[in-house]
């Protein structure tokens, strides 16, 4: 367990941005993440997972600690469910799949998004009708200052969209060590509300969908709109889809009629980001080595030589642009550093 100084993290975040650790560990069990933390007690950390929901504009001048705990594990089963422990450093794609194998249900809507699982419980991420808050039961976390062990249930996590305890009230206090979800092991709840997984199985001829039939149309679906960060820094959907309140959307409506909304409850509704951003005339316009993707307007690439700076310049432009054009704000899903 080495740490290393001077440490390029270019092949550390998915938007391949060239930037420097001060210095750099990885570990691989909660025992080296303990000796770590406490042996670091007086140095500026930065805890690292799969960099799939960040966007690095400046060196880190820290410790950067790679969370790398590998394993999964059925920790309890009955009949109907099964409770499923993921280690923190597990591939979330690969965990999914895993899962789907082994005929347990609850997380195939969310096939091939990038990421671990140790990072999941942050943003409460979500594709295609489904959160993480769904099937989520409990996370085991480390606090970084007292190395004291935590198991936070889901109460306790706060989740809202994008949203959880460990981005508002506990932020930068605790390192999500695993966590646990629970599963269905038959009468599956089988999700195809949305469009887009309807046509791609009709497409296929499937009317009686199985697990992997929902996450197969999921990833083809992904795979035609999402570039893959092997061949295009991303780092998936950089902007929320902005929630408002009926009263103000309405009058926004009435000038933009043809404006696409889902309703979420009796006084907020939702309205898509990506179409708001494609209106606004940005889908696929690029500036210099960083731009909007030309398949999916939510998400910002780098085309190889991008500084974090550029591609934070390109997402306060559409930001301001979808601004001026409608009179909505949207903000950034992805972590600034």
């Amino acid at each position: 367990m080495e740490i290393l100084n001077n440490f390029s993290l270019k092949n550390y975040n998915t938007f391949g941005i060239e930037a420097k650790a001060e210095q750099f560990v990885a570990v691989h069990s909660v025992a080296e993440l303990k000796n770590i933390l406490e042996q670091n007690k007086n140095k500026k950390k930065f805890i690292l997972g799969g960099g799939s929901n960040m966007l690095l504009t400046k060196n880190i001048e820290a410790l950067v600690i790679h969370i790398d705990l590998k394993g999964k594990k059925i920790i309890k089963e009955d009949s109907d469910f099964v409770w499923i422990e993921g280690q923190a450093g597990e591939n979330w794609h690969q965990f999914v799949l895993w899962n789907i194998e082994q005929n347990f249900g609850g997380l195939e809507n969310m096939s091939l998004i990038p990421g671990n699982v140790g990072t999941t419980p942050v943003q409460n991420i979500g594709a295609y009708g489904t959160e993480i808050k769904d099937t989520f039961v409990s996370c085991e976390a480390i606090h970084i200052e007292t190395q004291a062990m935590k198991t936070f249930n889901k109460e306790e996590c706060n989740f809202g969209y994008r949203e959880s305890v460990f981005k508002n009230e506990v932020k930068d206090q605790y390192i999500i060590t695993s966590v646990v979800f629970k599963l269905t092991k038959q009468n599956h709840k089988i999700n195809t509300s949305y469009g887009d997984i309807l046509a791609e199985l009709a497409k296929n001829n499937i009317t009686a969908p199985g697990l992997k039939d929902v996450s197969n149309a999921v990833i083809a679906i992904r795979k035609s709109k999402l570039p893959d960060p092997a061949e295009l820094g991303n780092s998936g959907s950089f902007f929320k889809n902005p929630i408002l309140l009926k009263s103000d959307f309405e009058p926004i409506h009435q000038k933009f009629p043809e404006m696409r909304f889902f309703d979420i409850s009796e006084t907020e509704v939702k309205v898509p980001a990506g179409w708001l951003i494609e209106q606004a005339g940005l889908k696929g316009k690029r500036f210099g080595d960083a731009g909007v993707h030309k398949n999916q307007a939510l998400v910002l690439v780098n085309y190889g030589g991008a500084t974090g700076q550029e591609i934070l310049d390109v997402s306060k432009t559409v930001q301001d642009t979808v601004f001026n054009t409608f009179g909505i704000h949207i903000e950034a899903e992805v972590n600034i550093i």
